[in-house]
């Protein structure tokens, strides 16, 4: 998997998968779920204030026709019904509109109707690089402040179920750190070698994990020369697993604002994905993060 043209190209042949949009009374969320019914890869059906719903397609030439709409006017209710509609069946996965994302979540995490599943929710991006032959899964730069040992694996294995589903069949997992080498006094170092090993103890699979790396030598081979690194993920990672959420973040905005890289987000480690974008996010990262959740609603 190169870049989103042929994520998307595998999405339509997995689509289309049916989307709650919850509180849909946004233009932007609207003209992106619009895009993806138009290639083929969703259904929808839209919650949200119906007046206003309606108001905003009108303006944009959008035929409700082709949408069913639930009226909720509460954001809360409007939530709660989407969440509900993919928990019962009725939908694949949840998308958030014009709410808060704590209000949604809390709907996800509802004990009676929402989305639990085994493991802690995490955010996966992923990354289209310019120069790079492959796409770049970046975890967890939204959920989770600052991971333990523990939290790191299971941030680890909800993003490689998010790579296989993308037809990567043993991504090459780099946890990254501000250097290379194991330094007691640095933790994260401590614990990206912790997750080496689980890996080749057999107790993280479906993947190659290696750590700690530092970023450079994570994805550029001529680096890894440089520092005499021999191992088989270096320079050559797919997943950037980030050591805590400032890192994470950081790298995540370095990469869409600097770098200008096209992108996509969802989060996983529930029963069905969640598409969950920034509002910053243009339309295009929109429509490619909904197609990074058929393609995962697919696996799960």
């Amino acid at each position: 998997m190169k870049n989103f043209s042929e994520l998307l190209s595998l999405a339509k042949t997995r689509g289309p998968k049916k989307l709650a949009l919850a509180c849909a009374n946004d233009k932007d969320v609207l003209l992106a779920v619009e895009a993806a019914r138009k290639e083929g890869i969703v259904e929808a059906i839209l919650v949200g204030d119906q007046k206003e719903i309606k108001e905003i397609a009108d303006a944009q030439n959008i035929d409700l026709g082709n949408f069913e709409v639930i009226d909720r006017t509460d954001l809360v209710e409007a939530s709660r019904t989407a969440v509900e509609l993919v928990s019962s069946g009725k939908a694949d996965m949840v998308m958030k509109g014009l709410v808060d994302t704590s209000i949604i979540l809390k709907a996800v995490l509802d004990k009676e109707i929402g989305l639990r599943g085994n493991s802690i929710l995490s955010h996966t991006a992923v990354f289209e690089v310019d120069g790079y032959d492959r796409l770049f899964f970046v975890t967890d730069a939204a959920m989770n402040i600052a991971p333990d040992l523990e939290g790191k694996r299971k941030i680890l294995e909800n993003t490689v179920k998010v790579a296989h589903a993308l037809e990567i069949k043993e991504p090459k997992v780099a946890a990254i750190c501000a250097k290379e080498k194991v330094n007691p006094k640095m933790p994260d170092t401590v614990d990206a070698k912790a997750l080496e090993d689980m890996n080749k103890e057999g107790k993280i699979t479906g993947c190659i994990v290696g750590g700690p790396f530092a970023l450079d030598n994570a994805i550029s081979e001529e680096a890894a020369r440089h520092k005499k690194m021999e191992h088989e993920v270096a320079g050559k990672a797919d997943v950037l697993l980030v050591p805590d959420i400032e890192a994470g973040n950081v790298l995540y905005k370095s990469m869409a604002f600097f770098a200008k890289s096209k992108n996509a987000g969802i989060i996983v480690g529930a029963k069905a994905p969640i598409v969950l974008t920034s509002r910053a996010d243009n339309m295009e990262a929109k429509l490619n993060s909904i197609a990074l959740g058929v393609l995962t609603a697919g696996r799960l």
